[in-house]
């Protein structure tokens, strides 16, 4: 297989690429190394992420609180779905590569959006606290930031878009219209989610403004890319952000 892709030609290459790495069984296998180092972090360094908690306490209601549920529930859902969406098993030699290349790109696209404003509202730090202290708070950082990837496109993307382009369909509206309403729809209620509850940020109208964005585009991205390279893209920006 990897021999006779090389000697394709490069617009039948990206062809296959653009709708491989679209397949659910291609975005699992991307996103597996990144759930499994999400888990191992929380379990070292306790730095659950938001949409993680939410969804761990709806299973606990149901008395589903076992550590590992989650993560196998995610992976349950993209194998359900490659299988109902009747695709080949298969990935071809280069595609899990490339959809890291493809995330990291989307992950600065979107970084150039608040680089200005950040820098100009940047002040100086007070004094930093010891090496191994900073290095410590990076890692927690870098793990919460990869499960905000992972977790908060299966909720707001994967699960909660998805309903609401169903339901929307339901009603018998046109398929787009009912693509963008959800879309915009989804993307407020990502926004509005991170200024609910006891961990809730502060509201401030630009960051609001900024998630709602991120949110149309990240859900731009589960549509015409996949729930991988949207999960990707998404931890890659958080760390950008939050890390360096």
């Amino acid at each position: 297989m990897g021999a006779s892709n090389k000697h394709l030609p490069l617009g039948h290459r990206a062809e296959r690429y653009w709708a491989e790495s679209r397949q659910p069984l291609a975005s699992l296998i991307f996103i597996l190394p990144l759930l499994a180092i999400y888990e191992a972090g929380v379990l070292l360094f306790g730095a659950q992420n938001g949409a993680d908690q939410f969804m761990r306490r709806v299973l606990d209601v149901f008395g589903l609180g076992q550590h590992l549920l989650l993560p196998l529930l995610t992976v349950c859902i993209l194998l359900g779905w490659q299988y109902l969406s009747r695709l080949p098993w298969r990935v071809s030699p280069g595609v899990v590569s490339a959809m890291a290349a493809e995330s990291i790109l989307l992950g600065l696209c979107l970084r150039l959006v608040p680089y200005l404003q950040n820098c100009v509202m940047a002040i100086e730090a007070p004094a930093a606290p010891g090496i191994l202290r900073i290095v410590y708070e990076k890692m927690q950082n870098a793990v919460g930031f990869i499960g905000a990837g992972i977790y908060e496109e299966l909720l707001f993307r994967l699960i909660l878009l998805s309903l609401l382009t169903w339901g929307l369909l339901q009603t018998g509206m046109k398929p787009r219209i009912c693509t963008i309403a959800a879309v915009l729809l989804s993307s407020l209620i990502f926004a509005a989610a991170h200024h609910v509850g006891p961990s809730g940020l502060e509201f401030n109208p630009y960051d609001f403004i900024f998630r709602t964005v991120a949110g149309v585009f990240f859900s731009v991205v589960f549509i015409y890319r996949g729930f991988g390279i949207a999960a990707g893209s998404h931890a890659v920006y958080d760390i950008l952000v939050g890390v360096f």
